[in-house]
């Protein structure tokens, strides 16, 4: 829960740790002990009460504290017992004294945490001057420009001006504050201090200001990185952009153009500082949203075959309610073309005066006149994306009515249409990238034998189903429906091209039989039973041909079903209701954000490749991918609106996040946070999740916002991004209503992390797939497939295989070992941790005792003056120097210690030890299992021969089969080995010379 009084600068901070708060004091052993702590009023001195200890003894002095760090990052916080019962967010540790002890300690909530964080760190800056500083200087700049803002309001000169002038310059600042709110808030001020009339003075307007427009979470990171003042400069911004943002290859030039950019006041922009005001302003704007800018525009190869692509679908697009008695209009293809589907279907039927009609057949559906269709389709087909519309023509009509269809599309679509006929020699599809432009009809087409002007062809008719199955109970199995046949004209079968719609038989009849410009549709009923009973054939079979799959006909209500469910399967074409809003459109509509909203996004490797193996049901790490933690923080929420509809509790908003996780099974998982009650307005959550992804190019996360209500909750906002689209560090989410829209001012404030399984930085997205186990390391398997030969090539691999998981783990166990050496978490980056590293070796006089040396392969830190023992570790392991016994001195006293001891050494050591084997032997070992993965593909053509031979026959065949597939995976992926010099990029900061 927030602190009463809001927090907006560092003097707030010092005056709430003189008046003292409960903190809970860790020692080793599982060890607890509520205590109160608070500052001296001289401000040299951290006490703490009760204590069996002299009073003397139950303080630290400020001037012997050398650092203060977040989290459960001592030796203590990772071997309490019950560390797993500490909130990360709540906990922080106060390292002091020569032998660098630590003081354990966690707070009630982030915000109390913060508060002493932020206090302490000023303290150990300016000691006893910290508020005169303060109050001298630091914070003119903010309070000379809200001055300025009053100043201009009042023309007059008169020294107050209006409630009703100030509560509107306060808003128009902040627009996403109530009005309400600011009233009430200059009310309690004047009757607080028994003001009677409205008039506002400048000192109650620039208080009122900085009560309401200060977010405290957002200061607390500001004085992170602003060298403990009130402002950050040039050096401190790009401090922040590439330590937190990973904004890469980051200058002055560009911290200045953020502060021109986003700095209210004209002092900041000609002295280069951002306030607190600007840095909450560029927090906001859409350069700091979740959603990763590169994916705004497309971004994937299009040159793939179109049978590798997830395409945007629509099913019966020309409804705007329900399946059975909902209206047609053509908006609905005029909303569907606008969201960027690509894949629209046109149910059509004999209507009036010789002009076809679209609706759903045997239903109460209205009508719309096919023309009008297909005048709107050609008007809105590219206005979203310019890659190929597929048309899905479900044709109900008479020969004579077909002839009208066909002139009307001729007519109105032209060149469009695309009529091409496949080329036999080919085995794929056209890419999206050959077929710009074009129009593409899926429809049932005439065989190649039929030598008249029509023939018969079968007839899908979803309408005819739905309303067979109206009213009853027991719902057969939609292919158990009688096909009919009907006749189709040769002049609309010429128009269909490369989607020719054919039944589909069964797995093996397709892969020998059927053609790669073929289609089937299945039900989702029926591939929902494929996706659980064939899920391996499901893949292999949409890795060459298009299957497109349609709701159920007994979802009377038009809601959908949950795409996840066939895009784990490879299906591309996986047809929406997009009338129906809700968590299935969410996923949708966020999925194909991905690539430019094109309509199209590429599917993983792992589900193109001919040889690969993936099985959609998969509870466990995929092979061939690496695993990657997702790390998500939810800070704080802005503006959440009331739920529509809902007044039972008047404006009063109880708000909670779900964080959810959609992909293949073993990525699916949610977690929520704590209610914050009756605040929608600034609720802080501060709580921190993590999720495994086992396969992130096909996962999904979706933030939910929800009023907790006894009665119900009911929805505030979400919103969707596919994993792939996150941008990682200190992030806003603009949150969306149910139906889509943005909802205005609202959003989620998150911190965003990604790491592979022990947090070595976000990897590659392809890579060796290993699992790290407690107590022995396991290898990625290679399968036996009992035929000699073939199994003698991967034993080969293994040797290079087990290389290069341990040249990986080694890497990744030692940098998070440094990590913990520099006093960090496993979640922090290798720039953060010499940012944690740099002040340790700043001289008496703000001089670098150290020089980071990178003009050599491999970097070195060299000293430039006098470094305390304890801490001359960290340097010499870098350059590999065996410590003396005395550099690893003991704690005095029975109290706990950080000092880095030499197990720790060996750690640091290790790390640059194992960064270097990455770098010198990682090709050599890549280049050998590539050499295995080539060699055995040699067999693959005749595979099934050399099985038989071998004396194999079918269920041990085809699992012989199967296994090789699955080595190939293993083999073809190269592993995950980041580059170091990439980590550790010359940059200045203030307590390094680096020599470059």
């Amino acid at each position: 829960m927030p602190t009463e009084k809001k927090i907006s600068s560092a003097s707030d901070c010092i005056n709430s740790m003189v008046e003292g708060s409960e903190l809970k004091k860790v020692r080793s052993n599982s060890r607890i002990y509520h205590r109160y702590f608070l500052l001296d009023a001289d401000m040299q001195s951290l006490r703490w009460e009760p204590s069996k200890k002299d009073s003397e003894k139950a303080k630290i002095d400020i001037k012997s504290i050398k650092e203060v760090r977040t989290g459960k990052n001592t030796d203590i916080f990772r071997s309490n017992g019950i560390s797993d019962q500490i909130s990360e967010d709540c906990a922080f540790s106060v390292i002091y004294g020569e032998n660098y002890e630590s003081l354990d300690l966690v707070a009630n909530s982030a915000d109390v945490a913060n508060i002493w964080v932020t206090g302490l760190r000023y303290l150990i800056s300016y000691g006893k001057h910290t508020l005169d500083m303060l109050e001298s200087s630091q914070d003119n700049m903010r309070t000379s420009w809200v001055s300025q803002m009053f100043s201009e309001i009042d023309v007059d000169n008169l020294g107050h001006i209006t409630l009703c002038n100030a509560v509107q310059c306060i808003r128009d600042l902040n627009p996403g504050l109530k009005t309400s709110k600011i009233e009430l808030k200059f009310k309690e001020l004047h009757k607080s201090k028994d003001k009677a009339g409205t008039e506002v003075t400048k000192e109650e307007f620039v208080e009122v200001f900085h009560e309401l427009c200060t977010r405290p979470e957002i200061y607390f990171l500001l004085v992170q990185f602003s060298s403990n003042k009130e402002f950050l400069d040039t050096k401190d911004l790009m401090m922040f952009l590439e330590a937190e943002q990973g904004v890469a290859h980051i200058n002055e030039e560009i911290s200045l153009e953020i502060i021109n950019k986003y700095e209210p006041s004209k002092e900041g922009q000609e002295k280069g500082w951002l306030s607190i005001d600007g840095f909450t302003k560029y927090l906001m704007s859409p350069d700091c949203y979740i959603f990763d800018p590169e994916h705004k525009k497309v971004c994937q190869d299009m040159k793939q075959p179109l049978s590798h692509y997830f395409i945007n679908s629509s099913h019966n697009t020309y409804l705007i309610e329900d399946q059975f008695r909902g209206p047609s209009d053509i908006t609905g293809y005029i909303r569907a073309l606008k969201m960027g589907c690509r894949s629209v279907e046109l149910d059509v039927w004999d209507g009036p005066d010789n002009e076809p009609v679209i609706y759903t057949g045997h239903t109460m559906t209205s009508q719309i006149v096919f023309r009008s269709v297909i005048d709107i389709i050609n008007k809105y087909a590219f206005f979203a994306s310019e890659y190929p519309l597929i048309l899905c023509l479900e044709n109900h009509c008479s020969i004579k009515q077909q002839k009208v269809m066909v002139q009307h599309m001729k007519k109105i679509l032209g060149d469009k249409l695309y009529t091409t006929s496949p080329n036999m020699e080919e085995s794929y599809l056209p890419s999206p990238d050959v077929l710009k432009g074009r129009i593409l009809i899926k429809a049932k087409k005439l065989s190649s034998s039929c030598s008249g002007v029509e023939g018969d062809v079968t007839d899908e008719d979803e309408g005819a189903e739905m309303s067979q199955r109206m009213g009853k109970e027991n719902v057969e199995q939609p292919n158990n429906v009688p096909v009919k046949r009907f006749q189709l004209c040769k002049e609309l079968s010429e128009l269909v091209s490369i989607c020719k719609s054919v039944q589909f038989k069964e797995f093996q009849v397709s892969f020998q039989a059927q053609k790669y410009w073929e289609v089937c549709s299945f039900n989702e009923v029926l591939a929902s039973k494929y996706a659980n009973e064939n899920p391996g054939d499901f893949v292999n079979y949409n890795k060459r041909f298009l299957a497109r799959v349609f709701p159920s006909p007994m979802r009377i209500d038009s809601s959908n079903m949950n795409p996840q469910d066939f895009w784990k399967c490879g299906c591309q074409i996986v047809a929406m209701n997009f009338q129906t809003p809700g968590l299935m459109m969410d996923l949708n509509i966020g999925w194909f954000r991905q690539n430019g909203n094109c309509g199209y996004v590429l599917r993983p490797a792992i589900m193109r490749e001919e040889v690969s193996f993936f099985s959609a049901n998969t509870k466990d790490s995929v092979p061939g991918v690496s695993p990657q933690l997702l790390h998500i923080k939810i800070i704080s929420g802005q503006n959440f609106p009331k739920p529509k509809g809902s007044g039972a509790k008047g404006d009063v908003v109880d708000p909670y996040v779900y964080v959810e996780i959609h992909g293949i099974p073993a990525d699916c998982a949610e977690q929520r946070t704590k209610t914050v009650h009756q605040n929608g307005d600034a609720p802080i959550f501060d709580e921190s999740f993590e999720f495994q992804i086992n396969l992130p190019e096909l996962a999904m996360v979706r933030f939910v916002v929800l009023d907790d209500d006894y009665i119900g909750d009911e929805f505030i906002g979400q919103y969707t991004i596919p994993f792939e689209c996150l941008q990682t560090g200190y992030r806003h989410v603009p949150l969306q209503s149910l139906t889509g829209e943005v909802l205005a001012h609202a959003s989620l404030f998150v911190h965003v992390a990604i790491t592979n399984r022990r947090g070595g930085g976000k990897p590659h997205k392809r890579g060796l797939s290993v699992r790290k186990g407690k107590k022995s390391r396991e290898y990625a398997s290679l399968r036996t497939l009992w035929i000699k030969t073939v199994d003698e090539v991967f034993k080969n691999a293994q040797p290079p295989i087990r290389d290069a998981t341990d040249l990986r783990e080694n890497m990744q166990n030692a940098v998070v070992s440094f990590k913990e050496l520099c006093g960090l978490s496993s979640v922090a980056n290798l720039m953060q941790c010499m940012l944690a590293v740099s002040p340790r070796f700043l001289g008496s006089d703000n001089t670098p005792l150290v020089v980071l040396n990178l003009s050599e392969q491999y970097p070195t830190m060299e000293l430039q003056g006098i470094v305390p023992e304890v801490l001359k570790k960290i340097v010499t392991t870098y350059d590999m120097v065996p410590l003396s016994s005395a550099a690893a001195s003991e704690p005095q006293d029975g109290r706990d210690s950080v000092c880095p001891a030499h197990h720790d050494v060996s750690a640091t050591e290790q790390m640059i030890q194992s960064l270097k084997a990455v770098i010198e032997n990682a090709d050599a070992v890549y280049e050998k299992i590539v050499h295995c993965q080539r060699a055995a593909m040699e067999f693959h053509e005749h595979l099934h021969s050399i099985g038989t031979k071998e004396g194999l026959k079918e269920r041990k065949l085809q699992k012989a089969v199967e296994s090789f597939t699955w080595n190939i995976t293993i083999l073809k992926v190269k592993p995950d080995l980041p580059d170091l010099q990439t980590k550790l990029s010359p940059v200045s900061y203030p307590c390094y010379s680096f020599v470059v």
